[in-house]
């Protein structure tokens, strides 16, 4: 799950240091992710590059199972799978 945010509203508290940024094409996007276990944390979008999309997933205290009403899957079971 991905969310809108202002580049300005936007603060990594906490491992900053330990993000790699990948930029490919126009270098408009930058697609930061964690250099250790490389998941994707947030992005500056090409569409607006006023606006990251963030990865709800990896903010802590955050469980995206419990925001209603977004379908997930756990990609074991995938429905396209079937």
């Amino acid at each position: 799950m991905v969310a809108s945010v202002l580049l300005a509203d936007l603060e990594v508290v906490k491992g900053r240091d330990n993000l790699s940024c990948y930029s490919f094409n126009t270098q408009t996007a930058k697609h930061y992710f964690c250099k250790t276990c490389g998941i994707y944390m947030h992005h500056q979008r090409r569409s607006n590059p006023h606006e990251y999309g963030v990865n709800v997933g990896a903010l802590e205290g955050v469980n995206p199972r419990e925001i209603d009403p977004v379908p997930w899957h756990d990609g074991v079971n995938h429905p396209s799978d079937r």
